[in-house]
């Protein structure tokens, strides 16, 4: 309890030398990467996200975990992330990583059913359908529930339909 308490100039130094150099990493690997590496585009992607988080964190902090093993982690989740979304071009693996999006709604009408599997109540229907600008139900051709987390709106007037392309999950 008193090491909390602790103020060490030495340690304050490694902190600020150690963020620093694995902030220069995780940079030049970002860029090695691409865009990808921060995207939502799956649960992968996400997992991803916060395992690189959980490293950036714990070589910061911790006296345990050197600059080196940090950046040899980061090297690994990256490649990882890389070797995964080149893989998911493939069906069966795509099939295996990937969340299918689900219709709660669809031409004005909740999929109550699809509610309850995805553990959206319909407070969380109505906020997203308020964010998209949606006064009437009948405006609303569907509403998805990404394989991400993401609830999409579609809406729009009767006469336009929604190509088939887009719902095709």
């Amino acid at each position: 309890m008193e090491d909390w308490f602790k103020f060490s100039s030495d340690g304050l130094l490694a902190i600020v030398l150690t963020a620093i150099g694995i902030y220069i990493a995780l940079v030049i690997l970002t860029r090695i990467s691409g865009k990808r590496s921060f995207s939502k585009m799956s649960s992968f992607d996400f997992a991803m996200t916060v395992a690189i988080g959980s490293v950036l964190a714990t070589v910061i902090i911790s006296k345990s975990v050197s600059l080196q093993h940090g950046i040899t982690g980061l090297v690994i989740i990256y490649v990882l992330q890389m070797l995964v979304a080149a893989a998911r071009r493939w069906k069966p693996i795509q099939n295996i990583m990937d969340n299918k999006p689900t219709l709660l709604m669809k031409d004005g009408k909740i999929i109550e059913g699809s509610l309850e599997k995805c553990n959206v109540t319909k407070s969380d229907l109505k906020a997203k359908l308020r964010e998209a600008n949606v006064i009437q139900l009948s405006e609303v051709k569907a509403v998805v529930f990404e394989s991400t987390g993401d609830i999409s709106v579609l809406h729009g007037s009767d006469d336009k339909a929604i190509d088939d392309w887009i719902m095709d999950f």
